[in-house]
């Protein structure tokens, strides 16, 4: 998991230091949009219900070993 971050972050530095600020500044607005989307907001809120699902049932089964 932390792994794509820092991949991201560092694709994100370079792409932001080497095109300047007024090109990061619309990366950035291009992100925000498709992270706001309601299609993007509904399918990381399944997801989210789908991963304390498993970290739940992961925890259960421990608890009975």
């Amino acid at each position: 998991m932390l792994i794509p971050f820092m991949l991201g972050a560092a694709t994100g530095y370079v792409l932001g230091s080497r095109a300047g600020r007024e090109r990061y500044e619309q990366l950035a607005r291009t992100y925000r949009r498709v992270a706001d989307h309601p299609a993007v907001q509904g399918a990381a809120g399944i997801a989210k219900a789908k991963a304390v699902d498993a970290v739940r049932a992961t925890a259960g089964l421990r608890k009975d070993s």
